[in-house]
């Protein structure tokens, strides 16, 4: 169409929730959506922008189109880590497999970013177990001596 009719005007329509709003902004002249609020994966994941289209002409009749955006995860978080119990201290005569600590590791991201794995120095006479996902046990691996080293770091 020519002249009026011609020009189209786009905005969000009122049928958008309130948070999409603030997170979004169209631009009324071209159509363009554009991100104009700080976006979290781990908040929501996914918005529905109803977008409002009316041509300039007199007898205007608005159109509406919904658009789905996917918000895609990116490594934010880091790692939690919670003690659920600790032993300060290990006798030299404990046994192989004695449990020293035992924790667990969580972080808020989503698939590939979310997964946590725990290690220990190899040099040390500890080890770590997880018999579940993201749950752990530092176990006793080789007989401590408190002659050798009165101290040990685990980190």
């Amino acid at each position: 169409d020519d002249g009026p009719n011609g020009q189209v005007m786009y905005s969000i329509s009122s049928h958008t929730s309130a948070r999409a709003r603030e997170m979004f902004e169209v631009d009324s002249k071209t159509g363009e959506i554009r991100v104009k609020g700080k976006l979290d994966y781990e908040q929501r994941n996914v918005f529905e922008i109803n977008i409002q289209a009316m041509d300039m002409g007199p007898a205007a009749v608005p159109e509406h189109c919904d658009v789905l955006v996917d918000i895609i995860d990116v490594n934010d978080n880091a790692p939690e880590v919670t003690l659920t119990s600790l032993s300060s201290t290990v006798s030299e005569d404990a046994p192989v497999g004695t449990v020293v600590a035992l924790f667990s590791a969580t972080d808020k991201d989503s698939e590939r970013n979310g997964q946590v794995q725990c290690e220990i120095e190899k040099k040390l006479p500890f080890k770590l177990d997880s018999s579940m996902k993201n749950y752990y046990e530092l176990l006793v691996q080789h007989p401590v001596d408190r002659e050798n080293a009165s101290l040990y770091d685990v980190t």
